[in-house]
């Protein structure tokens, strides 16, 4: 009897730190609320690469993004304003696809979301993105690590993945506050199982509606010494027309 009272007792145990244990896509999916506006916003990123401590390169765009109603991923133009070489190129992202659009030239063209775009930064790394629909997450444990700020943070680390191949990265490492699912670092891997990245989110400011990062770091995988830094500002509610997010309407896309 008494072995079966411990028995049950254990299993008793089990069931409650099974049921205590945070569902990782959960987990996934409320970082995802603390980075990403629930509605259709703008905002400017601005991108400065640093090699070996001295500024190598910068850029500006302005983005405008919204949710498709469908799949609940986010669908975005990009704006480029800086540098003045650049002034009036637009990317388009919609579903797994992303375009180029030089105005120079009328033409849109398919480009990667792994194209390098400045620095250590990609294509894909400026776009607004849902990662739990893109990803599948496991919970690889808990640990405190330092922030962006070198402060201790307790986390939720997770390992996300790929659905599909169209995504930016094959797999991600992200490490989620416990306490409030803001993100703290991510490490960026390659198909190979390489680090590409690690980037650390900071700068929490309250932007529509919640503080959000406003500020992401990011470390190239085999140079330290070369980093980018990307600062988003000038959030606004705006509503992002359909018709900007079609890729036929490109060339006559006009700034306001």
């Amino acid at each position: 009897m008494r072995t079966k009272r411990w028995a049950a007792l254990g299993a008793a145990l089990w069931a409650a730190t099974a049921l205590a244990a945070p569902d990782a896509q959960t987990i996934l999916a409320n970082s995802d609320a603390v980075r990403n506006p629930e509605r259709s916003f703008g905002l400017v990123v601005s991108l400065v690469s640093y090699k070996d401590g001295k500024q190598n390169e910068a850029s500006a765009l302005a983005v405008y993004s919204r949710a498709d109603a469908g799949s609940g991923q986010f669908r975005s133009l990009l704006r480029f304003i800086q540098p003045k070489r650049d002034a009036g190129k637009l990317m388009l992202k919609s579903g797994n696809d992303l375009w180029f659009f030089d105005p120079a030239s009328k033409a849109s063209v398919p480009i990667s979301p792994q194209q390098r775009l400045l620095g250590q930064a990609a294509n894909g790394d400026v776009v607004t993105v849902n990662l739990a629909l893109d990803y599948r997450a496991a919970l690889a444990g808990e640990e405190t690590i330092q922030d962006g700020d070198r402060q201790p943070r307790p986390c939720y680390k997770l390992r996300l993945t790929a659905r599909n191949s169209g995504v930016t990265y094959h797999a991600i490492d992200l490490w989620v506050d416990r306490d409030d699912y803001r993100s703290r670092k991510a490490q960026f891997y390659a198909e190979s199982g390489s680090l590409l990245k690690t980037a650390y989110y900071r700068a929490y400011q309250p932007v529509l509606g919640r503080e959000r990062p406003t500020e992401t770091v990011i470390i190239d995988g085999l140079n330290p010494r070369w980093i980018t830094v990307l600062r988003n500002s000038q959030f606004a509610w705006r509503e992002v027309p359909e018709a900007w997010l079609q890729r036929d309407y490109l060339p006559r896309f006009r700034a306001e």
